[in-house]
């Protein structure tokens, strides 16, 4: 039986706040010449009476769960009929920071920032002191960035995610599932069940937190029953994880990554992987890939169980079609119409966290909270 547990948040109560609107596909480049849907009428800006011009800075439009935000970022804003122009970092802090001070220089006055690099608040920090040298508002989202970036400007909000919440909920949902199906997924019967675990990138919160708590979670649940602790396949690696070194959180990495394990562990070998833990539904997507290339993972009849997060379209079609085991839903719609609201504060002259009262918000800071939800087949 699916589960799908539905989200009671933007996605249902902000909607209804905007008439919907067609979104013209953009595109960007690192460099700053970038294109994107833009309004022809605006909206006015009570403060200095004067139109909205949106720059949407996204740190890759290659990653699948931004390309989501992205499509429904167009048309939240094309709905509330602003100017705004998206760029394209790829993966690129200083890419994304030349992005943002040219835009500043042209008169932008509202800048929406998914960060690039957050592992440390400085990049954050200064495109704020930027932003607000010149009384610019900014919305920064999806990646978490440090509180004291945020408190340092009355004009600036965030959007995201708890990032723990995932990992607690992804770990919960491998163990109960594993208690479920010990012994299928005990390939070569020694008890203990061998797994992969693919990071998204270094220092990123979110990250971080999927990777531990995906594995501790798992293992809490598994040592209650009186099972063992997950097992990473590879004992020499000590870290127990592998990252893509790129940042991207691709796809590729982990079929490259999985391609490579498969060679040395497998069937043949008797000690195949029985396990695959993605911190995002692209890597756990890769992961399939390869799997699919030694005849596993094409349906349930023969599949090792594979975990994402993101809840992805096509991951949802994996999953249903027995190819993935589960995910978890990180929304992107409404990621989107949550900052929707805090720009229809801002066109509308309001304080930037305004009419937030439906949201799940910080006590202590300008920060507000999408949930989570699981999708399992």
């Amino acid at each position: 039986m699916k589960k799908k547990l539905a989200l009671a948040l933007a996605a249902v109560m902000v909607i209804g706040l905007f008439a919907g609107c067609s979104s013209k596909p953009s595109g960007g480049s690192a460099s700053g010449s970038a294109s994107g849907s833009q309004s022809q009428q605006g909206g006015s800006s009570a403060a200095q009476g004067e139109e909205l011009k949106v720059g949407v800075f996204y740190y890759n439009f290659a990653d699948p769960y931004i390309t989501t935000v992205r499509t429904a970022m167009d048309a939240e804003l094309n709905a509330l009929g602003v100017k705004f122009q998206n760029f394209d970092a790829q993966t690129s802090q200083s890419a994304q920071t030349d992005q943002i001070n040219t835009a500043i220089t042209d008169g932008y006055n509202l800048l929406i920032i998914n960060i690039v690099e957050n592992a440390s608040p400085d990049a954050a920090k200064n495109a704020v002191d930027a932003a607000k040298e010149k009384g610019i508002p900014v919305i920064l989202f999806n990646r978490e960035i440090d509180n004291s970036v945020v408190q340092s400007y009355e004009d600036c909000a965030f959007v995201g995610t708890d990032a723990p919440e995932a990992g607690h909920m992804q770990g919960k949902m491998v163990g109960e599932y594993l208690l479920e199906n010990y012994d299928a997924v005990d390939l070569n019967g020694d008890g203990k069940i061998s797994y992969v675990m693919f990071k998204g990138q270094e220092g990123n919160a979110e990250a971080e937190a999927r990777t531990q708590f995906g594995v501790e979670d798992a293992n809490a649940v598994l040592t209650a029953a009186g099972k063992p602790e997950l097992e990473f396949f590879d004992a020499k690696n000590t870290s127990k994880y592998l990252v893509d070194t790129t940042g991207a959180w691709s796809s590729q990495a982990a079929t490259d990554y999985m391609n490579n394990i498969l060679a040395e562990y497998n069937d043949g070998n008797n000690n195949m992987v029985e396990l695959v833990i993605a911190n995002n539904d692209g890597m756990a997507e890769g992961a399939v890939s390869a799997l699919q290339g030694v005849g596993y993972n094409n349906d349930a009849s023969k599949a090792i169980p594979v975990f994402g997060v993101d809840a992805l379209a096509s991951a949802v079609e994996k999953i249903d079609a027995g190819q993935m085991t589960g995910t978890v839903k990180q929304d992107g719609e409404a990621m989107a119409a949550t900052i929707a609201t805090l720009v229809k504060n801002i066109q509308d002259g309001a304080s930037i966290m305004d009419n937030t009262d439906q949201y799940n918000v910080d006590n202590d800071v300008a920060k507000i909270r999408v949930p989570y939800a699981l999708y399992t087949k």
